[in-house]
Parts: C-alpha cells; structure tokens; sequence
C-alpha cells in the first residue's frame, strides 16, 4: 500500500509556514528598517532587511516572475510528491520544505511585493545573503533530496 503521510508532512508545512510569518511579522513590525541586533557578535545577527527580488537580490522587482515561478514549482511539487514520493519519508519531508517554504516567501510576495529577511551570518568575513526561515527550509528541502538520491541512492529511480 502507498503511503504518503499526508497529515504528518501537512503538520511539518504548517509549522514551518506559521514559524516564517511570525517571525517576518515581528521583524516587520518591531525593527526599523536596517536595524541590527547582534547575537553571537559579528557571526550572527538579527537585521531587518526586504529583498524584492531573489537570493543576492537578483530579478529585483519582477514580481509577475516570482509568481509565475512559484505557482509553476508548487504544481510541480504537489505532482512529484503524488507520483514519486511514496512510502519515502525523506523525500517527502524534503518535498513538504521546499513547499513550506515557496508558500511562505510567495505570501510576503503577495502583500508586500518584497520578502521580509533578517537572519544575518557573517562566514569566515563573507556577510552572507540575509535570508528567513522560507529561505531555510528551502535550502535544507533540497540539500534532503540531494542526500535522498546521491547518497542513500534509494531516490535514483524516482528521480
């Protein structure tokens, strides 16, 4: 029989989601636009920060891009799931991520036409992309499948 915890995998995208706009919506609402508080000294920092484009701010402003691409990848993604996620969990936690968090950026995309940042990581001197927990749970869905499929190798024939 298929299994595709579809109930689980709604609770983990619900979580995330919820989790992505809070924390954007206390950003927004409690800091001033360029505002930093610093965490863990210069590695790790609270800034409140807009993309209205993508990572290191490419296709700033082409917001009718954005929502094409998320509305495509969503479709995408729901059909994956169905067709090649069955009885692996791995894959559709992973799947469940990049959902969560396409819906998430999509939704400040929606109302705000920009995305609400504010993780600020400084790596060995280089001031990373400030990103939000959309942008994280995208990373770590894909870096799951990645794994899924080249590492465990049970996801090479659904891919």
């Amino acid at each position: 029989m298929k299994q595709y915890r579809i109930v689980p995998m709604t609770i983990v995208l619900l979580i995330v989601l919820a989790l992505d706009q809070l924390t954007k919506y206390l950003v927004a609402t409690q800091m001033s636009l360029g505002e930093s508080i610093p965490l863990l000294g210069e590695f790790l920092s609270i800034t409140s920060h807009r993309n209205s484009g993508a990572a290191w701010g490419i296709f700033q402003g082409r917001m009718l891009f954005f929502y094409i691409i998320t509305v495509v990848v969503l479709i995408f993604l729901v059909y994956f799931y169905k067709s090649e996620a069955r009885d692996n969990w791995m894959m559709q936690i992973g799947i469940t991520l990049l959902m969560a968090g396409a819906i998430g950026n999509f939704i400040d995309r929606l109302l705000f036409q920009e995305v609400v940042d504010f993780v600020d990581i400084l790596i060995f001197n280089y001031d990373f992309p400030i990103f939000n927990v959309a942008d994280s749970a995208l990373t770590v869905g894909v870096v799951m499948l990645l794994l899924e499929v080249f590492v465990t190798g049970r996801g090479k024939k659904q891919i």
